[in-house]
């Protein structure tokens, strides 16, 4: 991986580490990034379209690409949702991750990438350490539990997350390969923000939006440069280095995470999370050298 490329995804992580945070702050959360969203949606019209820029014509095929990751990555967010909300966050947050399983199998099967040894074994570490980053202890009664129970609706949501967002990933990668990285991801964040749309068109939302807006008015406008930030910066990294490798680095936001968790809001560090950090950061040095 070139220093450029790694410098775009570590950036892209911290970024998205803090618009989770702020997620993290608001009211009503599924609200909340609706506008942020909208927000980040926005501000990239405004400058591609204030500077000149203005989108090119789009193919049929990049069209198609940019709607089918949107469905993917929504879908992903949902099933996500389902998991945390009926499910043990130590037994379901690792089974979401496990889309790092599939994206270096999608990268060579699909897309022809191919892997050092260095890099696959930095893979490795970044999996183990994202895996064990939100269990309870060491042990391997522990460490097999979110397995032991497949039959679990929220386990399932969680395994169908994973599986879900490794196919978007893939998608991505083909995406911004085939078309600017800049306006491929405009027209993601439009797609996705219009099946977000949709779904707000529910009666259950009724009233929702505007009060979300006034209550956390602030952290929306600090959300939208942070999102668009986060999603720039990681499609431009994603054109210059292997998806099997982009992916996986991205996890350092883990790492960020828990850091501003420490620092920031005084939560609790724990040994499992020190050891789960420092094998992200040790699998991030082996992929950069790989």
């Amino acid at each position: 991986m070139t220093n450029l490329a790694l410098i775009l995804i570590v950036f892209s992580a911290l970024m998205h580490a803090s618009w989770n945070l702020l997620v993290k702050q608001s009211h009503d959360k599924t609200i909340f990034i609706w506008w942020m969203f909208l927000c980040s949606w926005t501000l990239m019209s405004a400058f591609m379209f204030g500077a000149g820029i203005g989108l090119p014509a789009l193919s049929v095929r990049s069209l198609s690409l940019a709607a089918a990751a949107a469905v993917c990555f929504v879908l992903y967010h949902w099933f996500t949702g389902i998991a945390y909300r009926e499910g043990d966050l130590s037994m379901t947050y690792p089974l979401a991750q496990t889309a790092m399983l599939y994206v270096p199998l999608w990268g060579i099967v699909l897309l022809g990438e191919s892997l050092t040894i260095a890099g696959g074994l930095g893979i490795l570490l970044i999996i183990m350490g994202t895996y064990c980053i939100q269990l309870r202890r060491l042990s391997s009664t522990e460490l097999l539990r979110p397995f032991s129970q497949l039959k679990n609706h929220s386990v399932q949501a969680a395994l169908l997350a994973g599986f879900v967002y490794s196919i978007g990933a893939v998608l991505d990668k083909t995406g911004v390969d085939n078309y600017s990285a800049l306006h491929f991801t405009y027209v993601l964040v439009f797609f996705m923000l219009s099946f977000m749309s949709l779904n707000l068109l529910r009666p259950c939302y009724r009233g929702r939006v505007l009060k979300e807006l006034h209550q956390s008015r602030g952290l929306i406008l600090w959300s939208g440069p942070v999102m668009l930030a986060s999603f720039l910066s990681f499609r431009f990294g994603l054109q210059l280095s292997p998806v099997s490798y982009a992916v996986p680095v991205r996890q350092v936001s883990l790492l960020i995470g828990v850091l501003i968790g420490l620092f920031f809001l005084r939560e609790p560090f724990g040994r499992i999370r020190l050891l789960s950090s420092g094998l992200i950061l040790l699998g991030v040095i082996f992929i950069w050298h790989g």
